[in-house]
């Protein structure tokens, strides 16, 4: 159940960041933007301050949109004006949760179930489609949208790549050209779909995967519960694998997911670029890593 309830507030949060982003990025990207620190002054102006405040009511506002639960914006603000006021709230806060929690149940369900049929009925009228490849019969296709020459992506390797996930509907929740660096994926950290999609693509190749719920991230992490997702991978450059990797790699084995931690996730393939939380929880579930 706590999974599922983190599940609400975790989906307006994928699509406000960067899903994965390595380690070595985040600092680099700080780094870049490095300036002069206000001072105390500046900082607790009026004027700074209302801006802080206006900025956090769009962020407010974003965390109120997310596909599971429709909350009513008028009667968001009545409560804050209310509470303001230091009027009572119409709920207790055990009775709030247990109301969201029941929402969320029901809601969960139904977009399960909702999102695998229409994944059923889309991989197997894509498999028709001219140029698709499929690697595993109904679960996992690819389309090569550009060949590649150099050296082919292996079980010793760790490929450096571009990526951009999709959701059936276009809706995009990760994109690694937005931080502006390729990034280094150990491929046995991701999910079931997105290695084995990956392998054997060569430096200089792009190739778009098609990912059936069962070998991405099921009903478990931070991506819409039971949701196909469509990756357009560009592999930039081919690393040996470091025999940490390696080591890794085979504890990792069992699962086999590209973050395949039952957390929340971004949702690269890659786990690491998610908070802990969520590499933990997706690897509960069987090797579904991310990508």
């Amino acid at each position: 159940m706590m999974n599922r309830l983190r599940y609400i507030t975790a989906l307006s949060a994928v699509l406000i960041s960067p899903l994965l982003m390595s380690a070595e990025e985040k600092p680099q990207k700080a780094t870049e933007q490095e300036h002069k620190k206000p001072t105390k002054e500046e900082l607790l102006s009026p004027e700074n301050i209302a801006r802080i405040s206006e900025s956090y009511g769009h962020f407010v506002f974003k965390s109120l949109e997310n596909p599971v639960l429709k909350l009513n914006f008028d009667s968001v603000i009545k409560g804050m004006n209310d509470a303001k006021a230091g009027k009572p709230t119409p709920m207790t806060e055990q009775e709030y949760e247990e109301a969201i929690s029941n929402i969320q149940e029901i809601s969960f369900q139904e977009m399960s179930t909702k999102n695998m049929k229409q994944a059923e009925e889309f991989m197997a009228k894509n498999a028709k489609e001219p140029g698709v490849v499929e690697l595993e019969k109904g679960k996992l296709q690819y389309k090569v949208l550009q060949p590649g020459t150099g050296e082919e992506v292996t079980e010793l390797t760790m490929p450096v790549l571009h990526y951009t996930g999709k959701y059936l509907d276009g809706t995009m929740f990760g994109n690694s050209y937005e931080s502006g660096e390729p990034i280094s994926i150990n491929l046995h950290h991701t999910i079931p779909g997105f290695r084995q999609g990956v392998m054997g693509m060569k430096v200089g190749e792009k190739r778009r995967l098609f990912i059936h719920p069962d070998l991405g991230y099921g009903t478990s992490g931070q991506l819409l519960p039971n949701a196909l997702l469509i990756f357009d991978i560009e592999v930039t450059k081919v690393e040996p694998a470091s025999k940490e990797d390696e080591a890794s790699d085979d504890e990792d084995d069992s699962d086999g997911d590209i973050s395949d931690d039952d957390s929340d996730g971004d949702e690269t393939a890659d786990d690491d670029s998610s908070d802990d939380d969520s590499d933990d929880d997706r690897d509960d579930d069987d090797g579904e890593d991310t990508k």
